[in-house]
């Protein structure tokens, strides 16, 4: 297994790649990461484009000393680098926990995964066994991306900590420029079927016989997940309902091939994604998008300030091509929070850094996000974006060269995003 890891320097330093067990020599023993991710298989690009956000985010941590250790069995006292390793779970639930037990026993001791609720759910109840079964090797799990909001809410456990918002915060925040929209009356519900899915579709229902109960599902349906490879036969279903508009929390290729069947057939309604804004998506649907694709997220590039565009600016520097053009500030925000808890607590031992992390306050970017210590879920901004043309007014930056980008519409302060929570948390 390799993993990457930049040192600090005067400025960028040396990028290596050095097996575990050679960079646990090394006097300044690196605390190890391992992302836990589907890298082959038809979301390989998703996960190669998270990749690409933590191990930036490493890099810059490290760019900066590390993060400080307090002296310890084993462990020297001072700075340490982060080491990130990659473990391909191929988007399979047993291969990733099959991927979890060789990151405990390669000696990483925080776990970062997020591409499937369902996958998440799976690593949450083996992380939960494993540190009550060896409290001298707990593991914690940062999730950045699974929204399924079961996984705070009944599931809610003092190892897992997600950090974007659930799929009902999203919803919410879709639904807040939905419902202004007096002339839409008729929508169609489609998704992938496992439990992310099934929790957008309900929570579409729910939200809109609440906003707008004028507002007709004229059609819902679930679609196996990565498998389907025609969408054509959805587009038609869509066109045939008569709906005005789609709500989706499709991602990676199944939104690509899904807004793509759509223009195909001539649907020229408006789609309201959870992951319109990367991807593949706005070069697939090109000009029909201008105004009819609209995004939720944690920050856009297009969010006007400074601070914002010196953010995207870097990244953009760092990964120069135009399909890597896919960055989270949550990601980013992630890894600080994480570099935060790790030096306040002066160790990597799993439940002094959950104590620290379950009070983590960072800002990035001009973003700024807190964890709640009630479920684990991150508390931040949330912003509404629609597709328009490069070089029209807000749309100072494209998508991955194609020509598009997402003007901001709508921006949902923190304490507005924020839901009520059922967790009962149980302590150590």
């Amino acid at each position: 297994m390799l993993i990457i890891l930049r040192r600090a320097a005067l400025g960028l330093a040396l990028l290596v790649s050095l097996p575990l067990a050679a960079l646990a020599q090394t006097a300044a023993a690196p605390v190890k990461i391992a992302m836990i991710e589907g890298l082959s298989g038809p979301f390989g690009n998703t996960g190669e484009a998270v990749f690409r956000n933590l191990i930036w985010a490493v890099e810059r941590v490290n760019a900066r000393g590390g993060v400080t250790l307090a002296e310890a069995p084993g462990v020297a006292a001072g700075r340490h680098p982060l080491a990130l390793a990659r473990y391909d779970s191929k988007g399979q639930t047993e291969e990733a926990l099959s991927a979890l037990k060789s990151a405990i026993d390669d000696g990483a001791r925080f776990i970062m995964q997020g591409n499937s609720s369902a996958i998440a759910a799976a690593l949450i109840d083996a992380i939960n066994k494993h540190n009550e079964r060896e409290p001298a090797k707990r593991v914690l799990f940062l999730n950045y991306s699974a929204v399924d909001p079961i996984l705070t809410n009944e599931k809610c456990s003092f190892w897992h900590f997600r950090f974007d918002a659930h799929a009902d915060m999203r919803m919410s925040a879709l639904m807040s420029v939905l419902k202004d929209d007096q002339t839409l009356k008729s929508v169609y519900i489609i998704g992938q079927d496992y439990s992310f899915g099934h929790a957008v579709a309900r929570e579409a229902r729910r939200q809109l016989g609440v906003l707008r109960p004028d507002v007709q599902v004229v059609g819902e349906e679930l679609h196996a997940m990565g498998r389907v490879k025609d969408f054509i036969p959805y587009a038609t279903k869509i066109m045939a309902s008569g709906a005005q508009a789609v709500i989706t929390g499709n991602f990676g290729n199944d939104l690509t091939l899904l807004v793509k069947a759509a223009k195909d057939v001539g649907f020229a309604g408006k789609f309201y994604t959870f992951y319109g804004n990367a991807l593949g998506a706005p070069a697939a649907v090109g000009e029909a998008g201008v105004g009819k694709v609209v995004a939720v997220a944690d920050w856009l590039p297009n969010v006007q300030n400074a601070s914002s565009e010196a953010f995207y600016t870097a990244f953009r520097a760092r990964f120069p091509k135009p399909a890597d053009d896919y960055v989270h500030m949550r990601m980013q925000l992630m890894v600080e929070a994480l570099a935060q808890a790790i030096d306040k607590a002066g160790t990597t031992e799993s439940t002094a850094v959950a104590g620290q992390l379950e009070k983590a306050s960072v800002t990035f970017g001009s973003q700024t996000g807190s964890m709640r210590a009630l479920d684990h879920q991150f508390q931040q901004p949330l912003v509404v974006g629609i597709m328009d043309k490069i070089g029209t007014p807000g749309v100072k930056f494209d998508v991955e060269g194609s020509g598009y980008g997402f003007r901001v519409v709508k921006t949902i302060a923190a304490a507005s995003a924020e839901l009520p929570a059922s967790c009962r948390m149980q302590r150590p």
